[in-house]
């Protein structure tokens, strides 16, 4: 929840200057600024998306936002489960899978994220706990699954400025890929994002690990420099 109209269309700009890149990038913003986003992005080689849809069609929801709603402004992108809903919101498993189904139905491409906490990858649950998160979304899509995008952000590390090593985060992308061969045979084509503290310094070796297809960017993304200089670094 961040940004305002004037910061945006300074970030925006700045950004369609550093590009483009070889990486596919998109921007996830908050709802309001949608159509300020779609105009400045026509034409330009960034993709755009929203930060959290509804599970619900239509309806008296209030407050919600449909994904079709999100389809009409061009969103391509949304992301969903994302910790802080998680956490904040109560959402469920079973939720977020719903939300996923729903993006799909509308043509947008779910960004499911998951991940644990500290006191969970302390008590040795990191593998349980992401492979929960990450079965509710293959029951619910089942051969759809391949059509989403994973996102794997260990909780205790957004926002910390901890980060998990390399080697920590190929371990767990490496975890769900095999997960996900299980139920789909593109499992190896689909897109798993590491996300957590992401940075410029600290892009490159994340995204040279084997199964770590790119990042999703939090803090680093709100400057224009350390956004592009993580965008070269997945080109």
């Amino acid at each position: 929840m961040n940004g305002n109209r004037a910061v945006n269309t300074a970030l925006l700009a700045a950004l369609k200057a550093a590009g483009p890149w070889v990486a596919e990038v998109a921007v996830c913003v908050p709802f309001p600024y949608l159509a300020d986003v779609a105009l400045s992005l026509q034409g330009a080689r960034i993709a755009w998306g929203a930060q959290d849809c509804s599970a619900f069609e239509f309806g008296a929801y209030t407050g919600e936002v449909a994904t079709a709603m999100l389809a009409e402004f061009g969103c391509r992108y949304v992301i969903v489960g994302h910790s802080e809903r998680r956490a904040m919101h109560r959402e469920s498993d079973q939720l977020v899978a719903d939300k996923a189904k729903l993006a799909l139905a509308h043509n947008l491409t779910p960004i499911v994220c998951v991940g644990e906490t500290l006191a969970e990858r302390e008590a040795g649950q990191t593998d349980l706990v992401v492979k929960r998160q990450m079965s509710a979304v293959i029951h619910t899509l089942a051969h759809c699954i391949s059509q989403v995008v994973v996102a794997y952000e260990p909780v205790w590390a957004i926002g910390t400025g901890k980060t998990a090593s390399p080697q920590q985060a190929q371990a767990v992308h490496a975890m769900l890929r095999l997960q996900l061969s299980a139920a789909s045979a593109k499992a190896g084509e689909m897109k798993i994002l590491y996300g957590g503290s992401v940075s410029a310094d600290n892009a490159a070796p994340l995204f040279a690990q084997d199964d770590i297809d790119g990042g999703l960017i939090g803090g680093a993304s709100l400057k224009a420099a350390d956004f592009a200089a993580i965008c070269r670094a997945a080109s």
